[in-house]
């Protein structure tokens, strides 16, 4: 699931996925009625990606929070994000058990439920991605040491140069 390309926009209600680049904008299309609106710099851009959860210990990223929701629901859309305070709370403790209560409002939690609905509405969350990436991952890194490792032995079988040369003492002027 690649969330890079999906974008809150603050001031407009749900999400937005990147259609084009224009000279002095983004073009976005609104993932609840499909209209193409450009996104300006001066509006405040978040991509899915770049989002995080408050936890006790360290930010989960929103990906995981969104993937943990999948798994509970077992594949099925989320409890209404209309929900009442309580209700949002105590469905959101057993998502992630260690956010902070704090940090997190009800409001927040809503956001999440209805950003989670409306991504499975469109067929957006798809789970199975991060199991090819981290087998790519696994490769690429395996090709790169294989590669430091040739690196190494050419080193080692270079046969030394010719030692350098220093330069000579100067004679000091006769006068």
């Amino acid at each position: 699931m690649d969330l890079s390309k999906i974008l809150s926009i603050s001031g407009k209600s749900g999400l937005f996925k990147v259609v084009s680049q224009l000279k002095n904008a983004m073009l976005v299309e609104s993932l609840i009625d499909g209209k193409r609106i450009p996104a300006f710099p001066n509006e405040k851009i978040s991509s899915l990606e770049e989002i995080s959860i408050f936890t006790h210990s360290e930010d989960k990223p929103l990906k995981d929070v969104l993937k943990a929701i999948y798994e509970k629901q077992e594949g099925k859309p989320a409890i209404d994000p209309k929900s009442d305070g309580k209700t949002l709370k105590n469905f959101f403790l057993e998502v992630v058990p260690d956010y902070d209560e704090e940090k997190v409002y009800s409001s927040d939690i809503k956001k999440i439920l209805t950003w989670y609905n409306l991504l499975f509405e469109h067929n957006l969350l798809d789970f199975s991605e991060k199991k090819e990436d981290e087998a790519d991952t696994k490769e690429k890194e395996g090709e790169i040491k294989e590669e430091e490792g040739e690196k190494k032995e050419e080193k080692k079988k270079k046969e030394p140069g010719e030692p350098k040369k220093t330069a000579k003492p100067r004679k000091p002027k006769e006068e």
